[in-house]
């Protein structure tokens, strides 16, 4: 649906947006700074984009989703999105992108998740000296996968993708009793530290973790900017709906 409703037919990346562990508590106990992450990796796209071609007004089309766990249920939140390779002037006129350099989108998009968690009055001045310390950031931004205008079929793929639940029930097994097995995703990196391919919980344990994924009440973890906002799009099919009556008012018979 996403695919023939919103993605106009370009070429579009994914990209994710990554903090350090010392700043996701903050989105966990204080969720309303969910959004503020969503809008900081749209800003970051925006400004990087809007400084390659020279032009404040270009938009791109965005669509992200806030996403709150990790390989095993654990709290870790990111944003991927699906994001124009490119982007469109107040015209309509499109221009491509071929690139946008990640460490450069990864120093910003510090930069604003800082100044978010910041803002809300949630860190002190000696964390965030302490953060921005240190040689590695602890930040990280991909946009490497990318897919070509004419295979929409790879954005539903991974508009899906994008969009999937927390918890997977292919990889968890359970007999009603004792321990909940969960098993890591294929293709996981073990980090060297005796990561073993499934863990075992405690049922309550797990269920705490699945609880902690739920949203709160009216908190959309679905997120359209730009081309792809609702106000924009709604505004096309305002104008394309009027372009049309005008061509049948004028196609009419002739008094």
């Amino acid at each position: 649906m996403l695919a023939e409703e919103v993605f106009e037919k370009v070429g579009h990346a994914q990209w994710v947006f990554v903090m350090p562990k010392m700043l996701r508590p903050y989105f966990l106990h204080h969720r309303e700074l969910l959004g503020g992450l969503a809008l900081a990796a749209w800003e970051t796209v925006l400004e990087l984009m809007c400084a390659a071609v020279g032009d404040r007004g270009m938009r791109p089309g965005m669509v992200a989703v806030v996403q709150t766990a990790g390989d095993l249920g654990n709290w870790h939140p990111h944003v991927h999105a699906l994001v124009s390779r490119g982007g469109w002037t107040r015209g309509g006129e499109w221009i491509p992108i071929a690139f946008v350099d990640e460490h450069s989108a990864e120093l910003l998009f510090r930069h604003k998740v800082i100044r978010l968690v910041q803002k809300a009055g949630w860190m002190s001045q000696e964390r965030t000296e302490l953060l921005l310390s240190w040689r590695h950031t602890g930040f990280s931004v991909h946009n490497r996968v990318r897919v070509e205008p004419e295979d929409q079929p790879a954005v539903e793929r991974l508009a899906r993708y994008i969009m999937r639940p927390p918890i997977s029930l292919e990889r968890m097994s359970w007999d009603g009793a004792g321990e909940v097995c969960y098993r890591r995703k294929r293709g996981h990196e073990s980090s060297g530290l005796n990561e073993r391919e499934v863990e075992e919980f405690d049922p309550r344990d797990f269920l705490a973790r699945v609880i902690m994924h739920i949203p709160e009440p009216r908190e959309h973890l679905v997120r359209y900017y730009g081309w792809y906002s609702n106000v924009s799009r709604g505004k096309r099919r305002k104008m394309a709906a009027e372009n049309e009556d005008a061509e049948t008012v004028g196609s009419g018979p002739a008094s």
